[in-house]
């Protein structure tokens, strides 16, 4: 009975640390994940916020030629 509970006791704690290396590893992938589309998002803003500021470039129908052109 003793030998049944030990291994029993042991089963429990390698389940428990694979399940803790899987959930680092998909913590890790996750954070990836946002961090990239976070830099992407940031980068698209700054894009937008420049373009802006900049009276250069056309923006919108306003600066387009009407159709009949």
């Amino acid at each position: 009975m003793q030998e049944h509970l030990a291994d029993a006791v042991v089963d429990l704690e390698v389940r428990s640390a694979y399940q803790d290396r899987v959930i680092a590893d998909l913590d890790a992938l996750v954070v990836r994940g946002f961090a990239t589309r976070l830099d992407t998002a940031e980068r698209e803003l700054r894009q937008l916020r420049e373009a802006l500021r900049s009276p250069d470039l056309p923006s919108g129908p306003a600066n387009e030629p009407p159709p009949h052109y």
